[in-house]
């Protein structure tokens, strides 16, 4: 679950919509082109003055980020027509380091276990 920013509480609300419909749009993007498999979208980010917004995603390989950037365009395309900004915000992708820390874990996790079923 998202906390809100309590300092800019716009920009919260903002973000939670672009995850919407970024996620969405790489719903129907991945149904019809191959060359991008289906990722996840954990969170976006956005700059305070909404010039900029940072997809976070699940993974991400170089030919996912590739692909993601031919794409770009026209994910920026839907958010103009869902969202009523002065300007539609320049989307970057990267991998959420969360999501590989929470795998780091699991790892650590699961060898503690298996070492402990061994004595």
């Amino acid at each position: 679950m998202l906390v809100p920013d309590r300092r800019y509480p716009r920009t919260a609300r903002v973000g939670r919509l672009l995850h919407e419909i970024v996620a969405d749009e790489l719903e129907r993007i991945t149904a019809n082109d191959e060359s991008l498999p289906l990722v996840t979208v954990t969170h976006v980010e956005v700059e305070g003055d909404f010039s900029r917004a940072t997809v976070l995603l699940s993974s991400m390989d170089e030919a996912t980020a590739d692909a993601l950037q031919a794409h770009r365009p026209r994910l920026q395309a839907a958010i103009a027509r869902q969202v009523r900004l002065k300007r539609t915000p320049q989307l970057s992708f990267r991998a959420d380091p969360a999501v590989s820390s929470g795998q780091r874990i699991e790892e650590i996790l699961r060898d503690l276990n298996q070492g402990n079923g061994d004595d």
